[in-house]
This record gives C-alpha cells, structure tokens and sequence, in this order.
C-alpha cells in the first residue's frame, strides 16, 4: 500500500490507541524545556525528571548556566550520563543565548539550529511543545517506526523528516510525533517488536513480513 493511502487509518489508529501521547520531560518554559532535552540523550526521561527539579531551581536562566563553574553544572547533572559533554553543550548554548538573543529562546527552527550543537530534532521537541509550533521530530523511535511502517525508505533523520512532513497533516506533527514515539517505546521496539499485538500491523511492510501476513 502507498503511504500516502495507509496514513490516514495509521493516524487514526495512533489517535485510538495513544490519544493521551505527550512530551515526558517535566518543564515550565522554553529554556527548561531545551535543557532536559539535551540531558535526555543516552538517557531515560524518567532520570532526567528526576534530576531537573534541582537543576532548575539553581540555573533559573541562560545567565546562570553560561556563568556557572563547569564542575559545578557536571556535578549536577552527573546522574544522567555523559556529563562532560552534556555540560559544556548546556553553557555553550547558554552562552549563545546570552550573547545573541538576551538569554531567551528563540521560537525559530533557523535560530534555534544555529545554537551549538542544536539539531532539527532538538529544535523541533523545543518548538512544538513550548511555543506550539508545528515540527516532525525525528528520533531513533519515529525513524525505526516510519521504516518499519513503510512510510519512507529515508535513512538520514532530516529526510525521514521531510519524507514525513507533506504526508501527516501539518496540525497534527506534534501529536504524530508523541504517538509514534510512544508506539516506538511501547510496542514497536528496536530488538524485540510486538508485531502479532501490534495496533498498526494491517498497515505495516515490516510487521507483515514478521508474522506472515503479507499478500
């Protein structure tokens, strides 16, 4: 089947099953927002929330993470891995913040993509669930998921983005994001997929070839 004839059952399905899908980093504002999601990589949602609460209460602006002693921000962030790197990415793009746009953060993809180390997908979870700006993110579930489903045959994460884009309905980019994210971490797994319980399997290349069902 084509893509662009199974997405809409897809959706439907996506809205049937994971109606309530949404960002699991806990956050008040932008900023908080693209700093628990810098710390999420390599890392559980679940252990960023746990983690951020202090975190937010010692840096509560750009400011005070550009200026803070790097030990200091590697210390507190310690427990969601790689603290090295993810503590100099944090005051890096603090600073960039301070510096070219007074400490706020930007409600731009092109501004946003130009911060140190900022990807479209960073830029994207940070547009859609703080400023409400419509943006297909494209992590390792959504990719695994999207190739799976047969909805492209992209490799790289920017052209399963746009691959992606001109097929879901721009008001629902967001919310096809959480459900596919969900749907990913939930059913569609990377090493062990629940094809035979899976909601999506009438419409989906891959889970019809894994349990025989194709043709």
């Amino acid at each position: 089947m084509d893509p662009a004839e199974k997405i809409g059952p897809i959706l439907q399905l996506l809205d049937k099953h994971y109606r309530d899908a949404h960002v699991t980093l806990d956050f008040q504002n932008p900023l908080e927002l693209l700093v628990a999601t810098v710390l999420s990589a390599q890392c559980t949602d679940v252990r960023v929330n746990q983690v951020t609460p202090a975190i937010f209460k010692k840096y509560p602006s750009a400011a005070h993470y550009a200026e803070a002693p790097l030990a200091d921000l590697e210390q507190a962030i310690y427990t969601t891995g790689f603290y090295h790197q993810k503590a100099k990415s944090i005051q890096a793009i603090c600073q960039a913040l301070v510096s070219r746009f007074d400490g706020q953060v930007p409600a731009s993809l092109d501004d946003l993509v130009k911060l140190p180390g900022i990807g479209r997908k960073t830029a994207n979870v940070v547009l859609g669930n703080a400023f409400g700006i419509p943006g297909i993110v494209v992590d390792t579930h959504i990719g695994r998921v999207s190739q799976r489903l047969g909805l492209t045959r992209e490799k790289d994460p920017v052209k399963i983005e746009f691959a992606l884009m001109p097929l879901v309905p721009r008001e629902r980019w967001v919310k096809f994001s959480h459900q596919m994210i969900w749907h990913g971490r939930q059913v569609c797994t990377a090493k062990k997929p629940d094809c035979p319980h899976c909601p999506l399997l009438p419409y989906c290349d891959f889970g019809q070839k894994a349990t025989g069902e194709a043709g």
